[in-house]
C-alpha cells in the first residue's frame, strides 16, 4: 500500500498510536509511503498513559520525518463503562507470565476507530492505519472486524475510509525486525509502569522482551526487574 496525491489535495493517514514498537515502525514506515501522517493518540484514562505518551513524544522528536504531523491527542475516558477494570485502577495488572488473554481491553478496537474515524473524515483524511498484528486474540482484532468497521463507518460518517492494517500478518518479531534501524529505546510498551520505566513484570515487559529475543537484538530497554524470560517467543 502506497501514499499517493489525491485530486486537488495532499493524501493523508491517520495513524492510531500508542508508546509501543508496532505503532512506532508503523509511524516511520506510513511517512514513506504518504504526504502526510497524523500520529493520533486517543487517552482513555489507562494506568499507563503519562508514561506512555512521555516516550511517544520523545520518540516523534527524535525521528522527526517532515511528512510527520504534530501528534494529535484526544480524549474518551473509560471510568464510566468500566470502572473497576485493572487497566484503570493499576490494580491486579496481568503478570510476567499470564496468557495474551489476561491484557483484553473490552471493546478497545471499537472504541478507537469509532473516535478517530468522525476525526478523519471531519479532516478530511481518507485512511486510518492500525498496528495490529498476527496472532491478536481477541474479537475485535480480526480481519472481518476491521472491513465491517471500515464499511460502516464509511456509511455512517459519509466519507469514503479505508482502514489498512499493514502488519496484520506479521508477527511483532517480525515488525521489529523491520524496525530495527529506529530508536526502538524510546518506546514503551509497560501497562504497570514504575514512574517512566518499565516494571519488568507485567505481561506486556514479558512480551516485549521475548520480541527481542526472538528477532535476535539486543533489548535497549531498561526494567526495574529482570525475571527469566520463559515461554512463547512471538516468532
Amino acid at each position: 500500500m502506497k501514499g499517493r496525491k489525491g485530486r486537488g489535495r495532499e493524501e493523508k493517514v491517520l495513524a492510531l498510536v500508542s508508546g509501543g514498537i508496532d505503532s512506532a515502525v508503523l509511524v516511520s514506515e506510513l511517512s514513506a509511503q504518504f504526504t502526510a501522517v497524523v500520529p493520533f493518540y486517543i487517552r482513555n484514562g489507562f494506568a499507563w498513559e503519562k508514561a506512555e505518551l512521555h516516550w511517544l513524544r520523545r520518540y516523534l522528536k527524535r525521528i522527526a520525518f517532515k511528512t510527520i504531523a504534530p501528534l494529535k491527542i484526544v480524549d474518551l475516558p473509560l471510568r464510566d463503562i468500566y470502572p473497576d477494570h485493572w487497566s484503570l485502577t493499576g490494580k491486579k495488572i496481568p503478570s510476567f507470565e499470564s496468557e495474551d488473554a489476561a491484557v483484553y481491553l473490552p471493546g478497545r478496537n471499537i472504541i478507537l476507530l469509532s473516535k478517530a474515524a468522525v476525526y478523519a473524515a471531519l479532516q478530511g483524511i481518507a485512511f486510518i492505519a492500525s498496528g495490529i498484528l498476527k496472532g491478536n486474540p481477541f474479537p475485535d482484532s480480526t480481519p472481518l472486524f476491521f472491513r465491517t468497521m471500515e464499511t460502516a463507518l464509511s456509511e455512517g460518517l459519509r466519507a469514503p475510509l479505508t482502514v489498512v492494517t499493514p502488519y496484520a500478518q506479521l508477527s511483532k518479531r517480525e515488525v521489529l525486525e523491520r524496525g530495527r534501524a529506529l530508536p526502538l529505546f524510546l518506546t514503551f510498551s509497560c501497562i504497570a509502569p514504575k514512574g517512566r520505566a518499565h516494571c519488568g513484570n507485567c505481561n506486556k515487559c514479558a512480551e516485549r522482551m521475548r520480541a527481542f529475543r526472538a528477532a535476535g537484538l539486543s533489548d535497549p530497554t531498561t526494567y526495574r526487574s529482570m525475571p527469566s524470560v520463559k515461554g512463547k517467543s512471538h516468532d
